[in-house]
């Protein structure tokens, strides 16, 4: 009878410790116990650093509910992202100005069919040194005067920027030509995208301009805005004069999320996109990514990326082309400066 009982409470035993197993391996293959959505793969992303803080925080939130998905993110800039991204070599490309013609071209001879979407609003700011206590705000004219291309050579001291500014040399940092960046502040402010002077000191690393312009007193830089609450303690904003004045009054307006929130900060508040291959879209770990990334409820996170984010009406509109796979760019004939993304999508 002891072995018989022995048997028993072995077999007893045994058959828990084989209940019991089965139960945490169902407890693996639970997603709503693992956290994980069951989706894997990897995702390609390159193109724009301005939009690079975005897609970072929301790939971050994204591989926390999705482990197994893996998201790589570079930096060249929107030219350099659009031109792998039309090369087939990435699933999505960050861009902080609208695929251009040519651009549309190279797609279009690799077979890769895009679909367009607004995913935020910047407002490139104008920097200066902290010790540069004049240029506190400057008028259109005077960042052309800056800027444009016939100044080379000519216009090389604050002095010759406006009467009475100090003799102080003056020397130039900026996003460079494969920056989305440089496209869109060339076309507000000389009127023709890519129209710069060329003897500045360029770079598609916003951290160089940054370092330029704290180590030169009469340095001054453009950049997103996402770049300017996290390096306010290095650099000066300058604000820009809506009314071409001189006098400091109430028509500069300083570079911040509440002024273009307010449409007061113009021309050089600006749309950020996303451009997402539509092959790319059949995969279910790219689709889930683009529909969290879309997700008006993720709009704190484009805030805590340094950006503006969109409107629920704008939201709506970017969802519905993303679900009716609406392929092309509403920009090929026009021109973001001062658009409404409201009218033109």
């Amino acid at each position: 009878m002891i072995i018989n009982n022995s048997n028993s409470l072995l077999r007893s035993g045994l058959t828990v410790s084989l209940i019991f197993a089965a139960g945490l391996a169902g407890c693996a293959n639970d997603s709503s116990v693992s956290g994980s959505s069951g989706l894997t793969g990897d995702i390609a992303i390159d193109g724009s650093s301005t939009v690079y803080p975005i897609t970072e925080i929301v790939s971050e939130e994204f591989e926390g509910d999705n482990p197994n998905v893996r998201i790589a993110i570079g930096i060249s800039g929107s030219g350099g992202g659009l031109s792998k991204f039309c090369a087939g070599e990435t699933d999505i490309s960050n861009a902080s100005r609208p695929i251009k013609a040519e651009e549309i071209e190279q797609c279009n001879q690799n077979g890769v069919e895009f679909i367009e979407l607004p995913v935020a609003f910047d407002a490139l700011s104008v920097v200066v040194n902290k010790e540069n206590d004049w240029a506190v705000c400057l008028t259109a004219d005077e960042l052309q005067t800056i800027w444009s291309p016939e100044s080379q050579g000519v216009i090389n001291n604050w002095s010759q920027v406006r009467e009475g500014f100090p003799d102080v040399p003056l020397s130039l940092y900026a996003p460079g030509t494969d920056s989305g960046t440089f496209d869109y502040f060339t076309e507000a402010v000389n009127g023709e995208e890519g129209l710069s002077r060329g003897d500045i000191t360029a770079t598609e690393d916003d951290n160089v301009i940054v370092q330029g312009v704290t180590s030169d007193v009469g340095g001054i830089g453009y950049f997103g805005l996402s770049y300017l609450d996290e390096n306010l303690d290095q650099l000066r904003a300058v604000a820009l004069d809506n009314e071409d004045s001189n006098d400091g009054g109430d028509g500069c307006i300083e570079p911040s999320v509440a002024n273009v929130e307010a449409g007061i900060y113009q021309p050089l508040a600006r749309p950020l996109f996303i451009y997402v291959k539509t092959t790319s879209l059949e995969r279910p770990e790219v689709k889930a990514f683009v529909d969290f990334y879309l997700t008006q409820e993720n709009s704190e996170l484009v805030r805590e990326a340094g950006q503006i984010e969109l409107s629920a009406s704008v939201y709506d509109r970017a969802k519905s082309r993303l679900q009716n796979m609406t392929t092309g760019s509403v920009f090929e004939k026009i021109s973001t400066i001062g658009v409404k993304l409201d009218e033109v999508l």
